[in-house]
């Protein structure tokens, strides 16, 4: 919300003393001591935030830090657990719980009263939020043929865009810290509301076993998209044989996805992917402060920055495919980190350039890693393997700030560091099967299938 911008604008919490020195200061030095009658705070930009309402200040300034940190570890493990329960449990229930949960527990965050029951919210905030991220794309891709999901993809995360740009406009407008957050959240309602359209994923009750239900919602998906269907078409028994064999998985494990060959395969290089794209784009957007803006202008302009990239990727990933598209923007985010070593820091519009052009690669990375991971996976396990992706791509996320403090060691460094793990990255994803007109696999046996049949290909060409 642009709470750390303020800290740079707050009066120290000390107290000039030119009066008296320690014998170790310099002769002429202004000591400091404690402010004893509180602060006063520059709010020209935010009329409050978290800083002024606790006095995050001063020795109490990194505080603000633990509750970035604290409210990604709840993003972290959201992710994993919502991952897992929506291949247990349903992506529907899941979805509508992550909702409610987000709209609760933000609300409980604006009204906190203290400093401790603003972290635990904000944490249990973030898991909820996860929830609902990964569990949203999977679920429309279920519901949709090999045609119609890069469009779907693709235009899920635009809308993702349109929040971003919109909250630079509401946090222009709104410079409180409890009201911006209630605005923020509200958007949850509506996403409430509209979970009674929302359908289960046929494809996942099937994988189940609950052909009825199954059967209910296709019937009224064909009656909604105007297909006559003949009962005996989606009869009972027709389904059934839709259903695998071997009653599938009905309680996922996060073991099961090293479980084959080539789901060991498709983890590791997916894990490698997300850690890649995180990794360089944190790495990349730590350097937003080059741009000279302010924290409205920072946002609308990096948000901006996404509609091109994402316009690319749609028609990228149609005609290119999935594996050579997230190779090659991962590819390019580590030219661009390479360009920027031989660019002298005092260049203003090519730091600018390079900055905004690795933030469209790096976003168009992220936006054709949730397609391409959502259709690699089977549906038994679809949802706990983005729960495992987005753990290792948080971690990613974690780790990018440490690696700027290799600058003591030699200045280059960290740039090199960004460059050469989304070069592995770039790397691990020309490994993956391509997924461009495959069909959606739905059980582990579709995986181990494809990989023969493609190896059979490979054989004869």
């Amino acid at each position: 919300m642009g709470f750390e911008e303020l800290l740079d604008k707050a009066l120290p919490n000390t107290t000039l003393a030119t009066e008296a020195h320690s014998s170790g200061e310099p002769e002429g030095e202004p000591t400091t001591v404690p402010c004893s009658q509180g602060w006063e705070y520059d709010r020209s930009e935010f009329s409050s935030t978290i800083a002024t309402e606790w006095d995050l200040v001063c020795e109490q300034r990194g505080l603000n830090k633990i509750t970035s940190t604290c409210f990604f570890v709840g993003v972290l493990l959201g992710a994993v657990v919502y991952g897992h329960l929506a291949d247990r449990f349903g992506r529907r229930q899941l979805l509508l719980v992550a909702y409610v949960s987000s709209l609760v527990l933000a609300l409980a965050s604006a009204a906190s009263v203290n400093y401790i029951m603003f972290v635990i919210t904000r944490t249990l905030t973030g898991s909820a939020l996860a929830g609902f991220t990964i569990i949203v794309l999977p679920l429309e891709l279920e519901w949709l043929d090999v045609e119609h999901r890069t469009v779907a993809g693709v235009i899920s995360t635009i809308f993702w865009t349109g929040g971003v740009l919109l909250l630079a406009l509401v946090g222009y407008l709104i410079r409180s810290w409890r009201w911006l957050l209630l605005a923020a959240t509200l958007p949850c309602v509506p996403g409430i509301i509209s979970i009674w359209w929302v359908p289960e994923s046929a494809r996942w009750l099937l994988t189940q076993g609950r052909v009825e239900e199954a059967q209910t919602y296709l019937f009224r998906c064909a009656k909604l998209n105007g297909q006559p269907v003949s009962e005996d078409s989606l009869s009972q028994e027709v389904l059934n044989k839709v259903v695998t064999v071997e009653r599938v998985l009905r309680r996922p494990s996060y073991l099961d996805l090293f479980r084959t060959p080539q789901l060991l395969r498709i983890s590791l290089c997916c894990m490698m992917v997300w850690f890649g794209v995180n990794f360089a784009y944190y790495g990349l957007i730590l350097d937003v402060s080059e741009l000279g803006l302010n924290v409205y202008q920072t946002q609308l302009l990096l948000g901006a920055m996404e509609l091109p990239s994402k316009i690319v990727v749609y028609f990228l990933v149609r005609h290119v495919g999935r594996r050579l598209t997230e190779a090659g923007t991962l590819l390019g985010a580590t030219l661009t980190f390479g360009i920027s070593l031989l660019v002298s820091p005092g260049t203003k519009y090519w730091v600018t350039a390079l900055l905004l052009l690795g933030k469209g690669f790096s976003e168009a990375a992220f936006t054709t890693a949730y397609l391409f991971t959502s259709e690699l996976y089977p549906t038994v396990l679809r949802q706990t393997g983005l729960g495992l992706t987005a753990l290792i791509g948080r971690l990613g996320a974690s780790l990018a700030p440490l690696a700027a403090l290799l600058d003591g060691v030699w200045l280059m460094l960290p740039k090199l560091a960004y460059g050469g793990i989304a070069l592995l990255a770039a790397c691990a994803a020309l490994l993956l099967p391509e997924t461009k007109v495959a069909q959606l696999p739905e059980t582990i046996q579709d995986v181990e299938r494809k990989s023969i049949q493609e190896e059979d290909m490979q054989v004869w060409n």
